[in-house]
């Protein structure tokens, strides 16, 4: 995945988030919809830290392509 396509899955995942919280502002949302807005953060999460990894090895001057998601748990541990 490049770039632009890590890119657009995040403006994706940020539109269903916006989506739910919206729905849980106006009418409240159930224990499914509230554990997928937790998925969406954590599917975020590792969105940018990818990014971020293809950045950094851009800058030192290595494929970015190499750059591979990291699990979700060590994802969440890491930007907390």
């Amino acid at each position: 995945m490049d770039d632009v396509e890590i890119l657009q899955r995040i403006g994706a995942l940020v539109d269903e988030e916006h989506q739910l919280l919206k729905k849980a502002e106006e009418e409240g949302i159930t224990d499914e919809e509230r554990a997928r807005m937790k998925e969406l953060e954590v599917r975020l999460d590792q969105c940018w830290d990818l990014l971020r990894q293809r950045r950094a090895r851009r800058q030192a001057r290595l494929n970015p392509d190499e750059a591979q998601p990291r699990d979700p748990r060590t994802v969440e541990h890491y930007l907390q």
